[in-house]
């Protein structure tokens, strides 16, 4: 490979901004997942709150 060929080929950025898009991606997607994590604990506890209520309210309709 010729010295010229090589410069050409280190200045070469044509998969750079794909890679960048890959790890932004994978970023976004890690602080997604810990996040949920995070949260997954209370929202349980609502989601058994508001089933509770509204099994209260369709036994006092009946």
């Amino acid at each position: 490979m010729t010295a010229t060929a090589l410069l050409a080929f280190i200045k070469n950025e044509s998969g750079a901004t794909a890679i960048e898009y890959g790890l932004i991606a994978a970023l976004v997607s890690v602080a997604s997942i810990l996040a949920l994590q995070a949260l997954g604990g209370s929202l349980s506890t609502i989601f058994g709150v508001v089933s509770d209520n509204l099994d209260n309210v369709a036994s006092q309709a009946n």
